[in-house]
């Protein structure tokens, strides 16, 4: 644990939530068709720059300390109007905000994670507090927006990086590493890891189901489909042939579709008796 949160000077803070609140005012004035006015764009610009901070301060039932200076509030607003009117500028000079965006989350996620262990927080939720603090901001973008979340979807792993360099905080002022090494460790392998997310497309691999697995040579179908090159075969169900099962102890085609004797001398299909299956004989009844 530690008994001091991480800080930074004011000027530090106001840059950080300054690039913040530009780059939520330059992705809002992409959705023309929003027909977003000059309110609008200011209340996405302070939602993005300092929503991190206020729902880290929420998580941790303190005063936020955007609330607690007459320079946070003013500071985004104007960030955001610039945004906007030097929109193209500014996409020129991408290269240089994406590396102070990722500096941003860097710094924000050290304090929001050192603020909650000074508050006393276990490890991981201090872990999370961290990560709030340094992407919150994007979330309540894309919520003013009506967008979907943007980090909940392949990108260029944001939160990751976030989480990553929160983890390493943790784990150092664990091993009583000095805080400020740790602090500095922290921001570089946020940093380091989503510039080269950026730099090199990595994210996320997409949601998927589990595929089947493949089945071992010699097993078949139940339904007698053919076995493709794949191992996969055209039924639905696998069961081993005569060879397998009598070696691993389990049924095989004839005995799983062996009819029930219900009736005496009367015949019946076999529940399993699929389409495809060889009807039964007289000596199997």
């Amino acid at each position: 644990m530690t008994s001091a949160a991480f800080t930074i000077p004011l000027w530090g803070d106001l840059v950080a939530v300054g690039v913040g609140s530009l780059q939520g005012a330059m992705f809002a004035s992409g959705f023309r068709d929003r027909r977003l006015d000059l309110l609008g764009i200011a209340i996405i610009g302070v939602a993005t720059g300092l929503g991190g901070g206020l729902l880290r301060d929420l998580l941790l039932n303190v005063t936020p300390v955007a609330l607690q200076s007459n320079w946070y509030l003013p500071a985004t607003v104007v960030a955001a109007l610039l945004g906007m009117l030097l929109v193209r500028l500014f996409r020129r000079l991408d290269p240089i905000i994406t590396f102070l965006d990722a500096l941003t989350i860097g710094l924000f996620g050290a304090i929001g994670a050192t603020k909650a262990l000074a508050l006393g927080l276990p490890e991981v939720p201090a872990v999370f507090v961290g990560v709030v603090s340094a992407v919150g901001g994007s979330i309540l973008r894309d919520v003013l927006l009506n967008l979907p979340i943007a980090l909940m979807h392949v990108g260029s792993l944001y939160a990751v990086a976030a989480g990553a360099g929160t983890i390493v905080l943790v784990v150092l002022v664990d091993l009583k590493v000095p805080f400020a090494v740790a602090v500095l460790v922290c921001v570089i392998v946020t940093l380091v890891i989503r510039l080269l997310a950026v730099r090199f497309g990595w994210s996320l691999p997409e949601q998927r189901e589990l595929g089947r697995l493949r089945a071992p040579a010699g097993w078949r179908s139940a339904s007698g489909g053919a076995q493709a090159p794949n191992g996969r075969s055209s039924g639905p169900i696998r069961v081993p042939s005569r060879g397998i099962a009598s070696r691993i102890g389990l049924r095989t085609t004839e005995e799983i579709c062996a009819p029930d004797r219900l009736k005496r001398g009367q015949r019946r299909r076999s529940r399993c008796n699929g389409p495809g299956s060889p009807p039964l004989s007289a000596g199997q009844v």
